[in-house]
């Protein structure tokens, strides 16, 4: 696996901020693979495993909670109380009325959100007007030259 950097070093510097982070970018660009990674920061940081949730809506074992309500409610149910906890939901965009579900869990003190979805069209109209202030965008982009040459050497 390619280590995408540059994408994990901005996600550290948002981290613990009371803001949404949304990966954006073409499909295949490596946006589930950037958030895999950093879940492994956060781990090898000592991070407890319960305090991390992970859901990826292109998995079937996942589509029931493509029901925001389910998904929201499952959500909450798992969180450690009185800890940071790192939430990632990868293609959200699946997920029907997903920006009820980022506007809650935002408003949260105790929860750091990390979202993917393939298409930047999935900022415009509504959610860019309900979550307007509360996310920073992180556009990804397939691999760089200079990502691909240092992966091949």
């Amino acid at each position: 696996m390619i280590r995408r950097l540059n994408y994990i070093e901005r996600l550290e510097r948002v981290r613990d901020k009371q803001i949404i982070k949304i990966l954006t970018g073409v499909r295949r660009c490596g946006k589930s693979t950037i958030l895999e990674m950093f879940r492994e920061n956060l781990v090898a940081e000592g991070i407890e495993e319960e305090r991390i949730q992970e859901y990826n809506f292109e998995d079937l074992s996942n589509e029931e909670l493509k029901d925001y309500q389910k998904l929201h409610e499952i959500i909450l149910t798992k969180l450690v109380p009185d800890k940071m906890n790192y939430i990632f939901l990868d293609e959200i965009q699946m997920v029907t009325n997903f920006e009820k579900v980022l506007d809650s869990l935002f408003i949260r003190k105790q929860i750091d959100l990390y979202v993917t979805g393939s298409n930047a069209q999935m900022l415009s109209g509504e959610l860019a007007t309900l979550i307007s202030g509360r996310y920073i965008e992180i556009e990804v982009y397939p691999l760089s030259f200079a990502e691909y040459y240092s992966h091949m050497m």
